[in-house]
């Protein structure tokens, strides 16, 4: 029993070590020297909505948005209640309205859903089905070798939701499921990516194995993939999908290359490509890319950090954006949405709505230790990402 509760310990403080750190960067609470831009050269992108942490409520972070049938805008996200604002400290599910597609939002939350893990429910993805229900997808974590991602299916838009289902059946660990992250093929094949960092008598690691788990009938049955090849063996973490104009889909990994990667299977999500390089310079913070309806064309949002400063480097600022005509291949249109030198910009869902994107992000301050605690939501014309 004592070794037992030894090696628990252990294994928390290695993924204590994992959130401070960012896979190898200083602790935050060290990070704390302010670094300033003068005002002319700020840019910050328009606040319509800031959720900003309070009293029992130290996080909000890591949402989704749904539009839906009478015209309302949902955003859902990870409502952190109790003193701690860690990973695994206490969340619950709520939502925000908009009724005027995003520009303003109510001020009171409402509860999605309450918190049924042993640690928490976090990490939220909603989307539309073809067949014009709601599914939500989100990680229930009960300890930090048994986090797994569940689906629950709204007929009502958002009013009530059905009993969750497992979307993981044939493995038991700690799986990293991002939020905005759960795609529906053309086919009508739904795919989630996912990061396995631990399973049960095994050490948490920070470079995962990464899968990708579809399903053919709208989420009761879901079949895993073979694992994405590493031959680098570097470290792998919070893979996104985008299905490509010629079928194929892309993975988008968070990775310490210094770089977003990718990954591509050519076989509905079966098998993988080993991982590459994209030309997408990034920390070790994840990036968003998801097409535009009205162009075709993929749009990235991300840090895209360039300094030479190797500490500067590490920093999940600024948040920038960026176009591809070519399928990810390369990028152009650059663009700067915050550029805070002590802000802590990452975790991004994106949602549009009519010729307008809404994005919704963790904002928090990195010296005042709030960067994953403060998400903002922001709306943008999609014209402006092509501006000069």
């Amino acid at each position: 029993m004592a070794m037992n509760k030894i090696s628990g310990l252990i294994k928390i403080l290695l993924l204590i070590a994992f959130v401070s750190y960012g896979c190898g960067g200083k602790p935050v609470e060290e990070q704390n020297e302010t670094t300033t831009l003068p005002d002319k050269e700020r840019v910050s992108a328009p606040k319509n909505l800031v959720l900003n942490p309070g009293k029992n409520n130290p996080r909000n972070s890591e949402g989704d948005f749904i539009e839906l049938k009478d015209g309302k805008i949902l955003f859902v996200y990870s409502h952190y209640y109790g003193e701690s604002s860690s990973d695994h400290a206490t969340a619950y599910l709520a939502g925000r309205y908009s009724e005027d597609k995003g520009k303003s939002w109510t001020n009171e939350d409402v509860e999605i859903l309450p918190n049924e893990g042993g640690m928490n429910v976090m990490s939220v993805s909603l989307l539309r089905l073809q067949n014009g229900d709601i599914a939500m997808f989100y990680l229930r974590k009960n300890n930090t070798d048994d986090c797994i991602p569940y689906m629950r299916i709204s007929k009502d838009e958002a009013q009530t939701w059905s009993d969750p289902i497992a979307c993981i059946t044939d493995d038991e660990g700690y799986f990293v499921l991002n939020n905005d992250r759960v795609v529906q093929l053309e086919d009508g094949t739904l795919m989630l990516a996912v990061a396995k960092h631990a399973g049960p008598g095994m050490e948490w690691r920070g470079r995962a194995d990464l899968y990708a788990y579809s399903s053919t009938d709208n989420g009761q049955t879901w079949d895993r993939s073979e694992m994405v090849p590493n031959p680098k063996e570097i470290v792998l973490q919070e893979p996104g999908l985008v299905e490509l104009a010629d079928g194929s889909i892309l993975m988008v990994i968070r990775t310490d290359a210094g770089v977003q990667c990718y990954s591509y299977s050519k076989d509905n999500g079966k098998t993988w490509s080993a991982v590459e390089e994209s030309t997408l310079v990034s920390p070790v913070s994840p990036a968003t890319i998801e097409r535009i309806p009205g162009t075709g064309d993929l749009l990235a949002v991300w840090n895209n950090n360039v300094s030479e400063d190797p500490d500067i480097a590490k920093l999940r600022t600024p948040l920038s954006s960026a176009i591809s005509k070519d399928e990810g291949k390369t990028w152009t249109n650059y663009k700067t949405l915050e550029n805070d030198p002590d802000g802590w910009y990452c975790y991004i869902a994106m949602e549009f709505i009519g010729d307008d994107v809404l994005l919704g992000y963790c904002a928090g301050n990195r010296p005042a230790g709030t960067g994953l605690s403060v998400t903002k939501v922001t709306k943008l014309g999609t014209d402006w990402f092509y501006e000069d």
